[in-house]
């Protein structure tokens, strides 16, 4: 594997956006129209990464020295799961996951929302998530998908 996972510093706001648009632009784009894209990478600028390091529980993946993936945990909601196209499909994904899981179970959390987009849906699912409803704003679909941690 060669990566591990940490909380996320102020430091690596330019890296895990980066990270992010990289991810919009070359996985999500196969599913989304350029618009939906353009408008959802407005939200990951630097500035915006450096926001959400202020409400959210930010993990990022690193391999060597570089931000690799990014996950954060809003509450009882999973946001913001983006993985380097390179990296993608290497089991990345799942170990933010497993932290953001874990991290939640120690806030006593026993249920996660994740608003998936259509090209996560089947990672989600892999992982136990199940669809419960679809949410639009305007074109952009995003399923709703949730997890029980009780055991």
């Amino acid at each position: 594997m060669g990566y591990r996972i940490r909380l996320a510093q102020e430091a690596d706001v330019e890296a895990i956006s980066a990270v992010i648009q990289s991810a919009l632009r070359e996985t999500n784009a196969k599913d989304y129209s350029q618009d939906i894209i353009s408008r959802v990478a407005q939200n990951f600028t630097p500035a915006a990464v450096r926001r959400l390091l202020g409400s959210r529980i930010v993990c990022v993946a690193t391999k060597g020295d570089n931000i690799v993936g990014t996950a954060s945990l809003d509450g009882a909601v999973i946001r913001t799961v983006f993985v380097s196209p390179l990296m993608q499909g290497q089991g990345v994904g799942t170990q933010l996951m497993a932290e953001i899981e874990l991290i939640a179970r120690s806030k006593g959390i026993t249920t996660l929302v994740v608003p998936s987009s259509v090209t996560a849906q089947a990672f989600y699912a892999k992982l136990g998530y199940q669809a419960v409803r679809d949410n639009y704003h305007e074109a952009e679909r995003t399923i709703i998908v949730e997890r029980s941690l009780e055991q």
